[in-house]
């Protein structure tokens, strides 16, 4: 008679290649695996695991949040890296010169960094530059900015939560009665 060993747990949902068939993609990996395995640094680990990433937790990070992070002190002269897109920011009028390494940059945003002095290099020109991530800042956007983190948490009408409803249309007629208003049996 054996042991009845419980496999209920053993499913370990993490990625361990990306699901994307893009080549060049799938190059950037090989790459950061060789760096990852063979260097003690921990930024090579990181920048395989971000690779690997969906697109929803490889967000965007605009010029004007790079001008932020970077315009602090102790980060000047260094390169932001960003597994990512990097977008244009129109509100940022005057942008500063930025050394930048990301996996896309959209076209205004390569035209304003590189007219105002910068310089965009890609993942596999900073594993040449920096094979152990010396002087990079590596920066990420704001993962939970989806509308869609809006509806998750504690059930709309539920006290203390502060989640959207998944309404039809925002009207006189759509679930504004019972749980809504004082004068309609009670507020929540």
């Amino acid at each position: 008679m054996g042991i009845d060993i419980n496999h209920r747990y053993q499913r370990k949902v993490h990625r361990t290649k990306p699901k994307s068939k893009d080549v060049y993609l799938r190059l950037l990996v090989k790459l950061y695996r060789f760096l990852a395995r063979r260097t003690s640094a921990k930024f090579n680990k990181v920048i395989l695991k971000r690779l690997f990433m969906s697109r929803a937790n490889r967000q965007p990070v605009s010029i004007a949040r790079l001008h932020r992070q970077m315009s602090k002190e102790e980060r000047s002269g260094k390169t932001a890296v960003v597994v990512g897109t990097v977008t244009d920011d129109l509100r940022l009028l005057e942008i500063p010169k930025l050394k930048i390494c990301a996996l896309h940059v959209t076209d205004r945003a390569r035209a304003r960094i590189l007219k105002n002095g910068g310089e965009i290099i890609t993942l596999d020109q900073l594993a040449l530059r920096s094979p152990k991530g010396q002087n990079t800042v590596l920066l990420q956007g704001p993962r939970k900015a989806r509308k869609v983190y809006r509806h998750f948490g504690r059930a709309p009408g539920v006290p203390h939560s502060h989640s959207k409803p998944y309404v039809r249309t925002k009207g006189r007629k759509f679930e504004k009665a019972r749980g809504r208003r004082k004068s309609r049996g009670y507020k929540a």
